[in-house]
């Protein structure tokens, strides 16, 4: 680093990147971002117009070796997370990786070798968002016994009717996503900060609609379920069903419900709402402003740089416990049995 200035390239420069990441970044004091290098020439021009980055690269394995740089963030799809991180640290660049961490449970396991070797970098995840307002809230509940024993777990997300016509989508793209299946990792590592990890899974899952077009306008198979059941044993004791789909229409919106011995937990559209043996219904939850959590990654990873924060949201750890269990649920479909976790 030249002084107290972080210098960041990013590798693919999509959505999230260009909605959160590189504006984050920039309104840190002392980050710059100095090169890009999204999936073409002209994209990345682009990008590097809108936000004033002086440097475009056509390859991103020159944009990590290059010396005015100290970290990367990669916002690629995960078909490239695995191959990107190991190059990075190996340069010795810390790491931003969009989630998910990668396509596969053995890719992951080598991003966090490498990063464990490398323990003066930073390697950070981006986080699940959709509970970060709320989880330091369910935390402090379930350690203060609001809910008693912990003995159910539900998680809904869907609400949308089958799309028949659409073209194939990345997220529906097993060579781009790999083992990533809507948004159940994303669900998955929510519960994670809850109440911690599974250690088996059982799933069935449905793709209605076998083939998309492709950009080209070529027909592909889909191997990404488009309906999904997870039965989950928990390390807490609790059994966890997870149902993600695209196809419930009208289902209502995403949501989670922790069922305890004494108490109930239901999270819904960034909202907490809770009742107790006794209660007629379940009530919204006030969190005080001490409890509420936000979006801060850029924050974090610049933080833990710069030595004053450690990286919670999301640690590689966390994302290969996450990886195995979207793995062992793949497994699980394939084989019809009960797969136990870790793998």
């Amino acid at each position: 680093m030249t002084g107290d200035v972080i210098r960041v390239g990013v590798v693919g420069a999509g959505a999230n990147t260009t909605s959160r990441h590189i504006p984050g970044l920039q309104a840190i004091p002392g980050v710059e971002i100095v090169s890009v290098c999204n999936r073409s020439v002209e994209s990345s021009q682009r990008v590097a117009q809108q936000f004033g980055i002086p440097n475009v690269y056509k390859d991103w394995t020159q944009l990590i070796a290059a010396p005015e740089t100290d970290a990367i963030v990669i916002g690629t799809w995960p078909y490239m997370h695995c191959r990107l991180t190991l190059a990075a640290l190996e340069a010795d660049k810390h790491v931003m990786c969009e989630a998910r961490m990668a396509a596969n449970a053995e890719e992951a396991w080598a991003m966090r070798d490498a990063a464990q070797a490398r323990p003066y970098l930073v390697a950070q995840v981006v986080p699940s968002p959709f509970t970060l307002r709320v989880d330091k809230m369910v935390q402090k509940l379930i350690a203060d016994g609001y809910l008693g024993d912990l003995l159910a777990i539900e998680v809904r997300a869907g609400g949308s009717f089958l799309d028949l016509e659409g073209p194939l989508h990345w997220r529906q793209d097993f060579d781009l996503s790999g083992f990533n299946m809507m948004t159940l990792g994303i669900w998955y590592e929510a519960m994670m900060r809850w109440v911690g990890e599974a250690t088996g899974v059982t799933a069935m899952g449905k793709t209605f609609v076998r083939m998309r077009k492709d950009t080209s306008g070529v027909l592909r198979a889909v191997r990404i379920p488009e309906h999904l059941d997870v039965v989950a044993d928990m390390a807490c004791g609790a059994q966890a069903h997870f149902q993600i789909s695209t196809v419930t229409g009208l289902a209502g919106a995403p949501e989670a419900y922790l069922s305890g011995s004494k108490g109930t937990l239901r999270f819904s559209q960034d909202r907490l709402y809770g009742g107790q043996r006794g209660d007629n219904a379940l009530a919204e939850i006030d969190i005080p402003p001490a409890l509420q959590g936000g979006w801060r990654v850029e924050q974090e990873f610049i933080n833990a740089i710069r030595g004053t924060e450690t990286i919670t949201h999301t640690r590689f750890e966390d994302g290969v416990k996450y990886m195995e269990f979207t793995e062992a649920v793949a497994r699980s479909m394939a084989d019809g049995c009960a797969v136990t976790l870790p793998l």
